[in-house]
């Protein structure tokens, strides 16, 4: 269902501000870059992959952390999503939490909060801290938190989204860029400053009867 959205809009590198930022290098510049140098773009993805390699959690893992609630987190990822594509255009604010504007942070728990009826840390660096299962780049879901280091400080975090499927997530990005918008995982910024992945919505409280009753 969500790779219908996949088309909608135009993926772009961004330029990101502050606690959800850094500066972007203009698409040409990344070209250049993966012409002149592929190898080095390679090894820097195989290497992040290689950090989480021994820490991700397993499928068992994942299942016995979410206590049962399988079932429903494609219910829940598809609410989280579909709120999240209605937005997209929303403005970039700093500090900000609601349709009035977002930051990334305060993007991202707007829409757990709204749609799943999770508390989420205000920050990225809290929030990439929860209690969740750490899942690996080459296993995610729909709904997953995306975590990346912008600032040009290795692998502090400073930016994150939520994971759409194909490849592609959603986050509220900067002012120039025009605020929440969707981009890829795959072009090169983004893989070089992608730091993990967690499964929040293991956390996410008991199905009520509704998604129950949906889901059978």
């Amino acid at each position: 269902m969500l790779k219908r959205f996949a088309p909608l809009v135009p993926l772009a590198l961004v330029t990101l501000l502050f606690g959800c930022a850094a500066h972007t290098p203009v698409s040409q510049q990344v070209q250049q870059q993966q012409v002149q140098n592929p190898v080095a773009v390679q090894s820097s993805i195989r290497y992040q992959d290689s950090l989480y390699q021994d820490e991700v959690a397993t499928e068992k893992e994942l299942a016995a952390f979410a206590d049962g609630k399988s079932y429903q987190l494609p219910a829940l990822a598809d609410s989280i999503l579909e709120r999240g594509m209605s937005l997209i255009g929303t403005r970039y604010r700093f500090g900000g939490t609601s349709e009035a504007g977002f930051d990334c942070s305060g993007f991202i728990g707007y829409l757990f909060r709204e749609e799943a009826g999770m508390n989420l840390p205000r920050s990225t660096r809290e929030m990439i801290n929860v209690d969740a299962p750490l899942v690996s780049r080459n296993k995610l879901k729909p709904g997953d938190l995306l975590f990346f280091a912008t600032s040009g400080r290795r692998n502090r975090v400073s930016h994150a989204g939520i994971y759409l499927g194909d490849n592609q997530f959603i986050h509220s990005s900067s002012r120039r860029s025009g605020g929440v918008r969707i981009d890829s995982l795959g072009d090169s910024y983004w893989s070089k400053s992608f730091i993990e992945a967690k499964r929040a919505l293991a956390m996410a409280p008991a199905a009520t009867p509704e998604i129950v009753t949906a889901r059978k």
